[in-house]
């Protein structure tokens, strides 16, 4: 198995306790903004030390940036910020299995911004496999207790949301894979590190400004709120780290798919931690999410 892939799920993993503790927060202490805000908050510290640490036990210097690596990194921070965004408020329409299944039209997404940004092609097999798992997606986009015509079943504000979570969570990923290819020196866990600590530090900067300037009451309820947000920046560093390490590796659209597994593990958490009840109709389309993994890892 290529090393991407049980990094790539790693990631999934650490992304999936990360929603579930924004999800907490944004439903009992903070904003969709101040949610936010407090992932990059209390990972930026954790990533900048961790990578300092590696880059001096390995005897490593800093990787240096070319002049694309700004660029990339501001491009995929600020998109990120945004996809976020749209998936905490999308959390408040949708049960949280299903919330997460939506933000999956970033891989379809990926694709086409990384052939367009990048130049990263995808096999005939690859496309079927994200095709797959974008009609999990159009199936899980009818909400469940809809009423009236097709138009108002399918484009729906959880559906909006959904799908502009996928446009800037793709933007973001082409845009961290381009910055870490615009590194020079080191290897690849370092060349991420350092990547992920600038961008995670340009992110509590950026966001912590526009939260003083529209919500200053937000950054003191997010340090109130550390017992929880402290965990998160935790499972933030980690999964962040690794989807930058799987970018440094492999086409972000072949990582996005592989990390649909994070619709698995959101089922579980939606049923063992939340209590939330799963449809049928819901199973069904992540089924087909899960069968376009299957496929992507065995023939893409």
């Amino acid at each position: 198995m290529e090393a991407w892939i049980p990094i790539t799920i790693a990631a999934a993993a650490a992304q999936t306790l990360r929603f579930m503790a924004q999800k907490h927060l944004k439903a009992t202490a903070l904003s969709t903004a101040g949610a936010t805000w407090a992932r990059f908050l209390f990972a930026a510290p954790l990533v900048a030390a961790l990578t300092l640490a590696y880059a001096g036990a390995g005897g490593q210097g800093l990787p240096r940036p070319e002049p694309a690596f700004w660029a990339y990194a501001a491009a995929g921070g600020l998109a990120q910020i945004l996809a976020t965004a749209c998936v905490v408020a999308l959390f408040a329409h949708r049960n949280f299995a299903v919330g997460i299944t939506f933000k999956k039209t970033e891989v379809m997404l990926t694709a086409l911004v990384g052939f367009l940004v990048l130049g990263d092609r995808v096999s005939a097999w690859g496309l079927l496999a994200m095709a797959l798992g974008l009609l999990g997606v159009l199936w899980l986009s009818d909400p469940p207790e809809a009423t009236g015509s097709w138009r108002t079943r399918l484009f729906n504000r959880a559906a909006g949301l959904g799908l502009l979570s996928g446009v800037f969570f793709a933007i973001s990923a082409v845009g961290y894979r381009g910055a870490v290819l615009a590194l020079e020196g080191g290897d690849t866990a370092l060349r991420a590190g350092t990547a992920l600590a600038l961008v995670t530090t340009g992110q509590t900067l950026g966001l912590g400004a526009w939260l003083a300037w529209r919500e200053r009451e937000q950054i003191a309820a997010v340090f109130a709120a550390w017992r929880v947000a402290a965990p998160m920046g935790l499972f933030s560093m980690i999964g962040s780290f690794c989807w930058f390490a799987a970018f440094s590796l492999q086409n972000a659209a072949y990582v996005f798919a592989v990390g649909q597994i994070e619709v698995i593990f959101s089922i579980l958490a939606a049923l063992l931690v939340f209590g939330e009840k799963v449809t049928p109709r819901e199973y069904a389309g992540m089924a087909l999410i899960t069968g376009s993994i299957i496929v992507l890892v065995a023939l893409g």
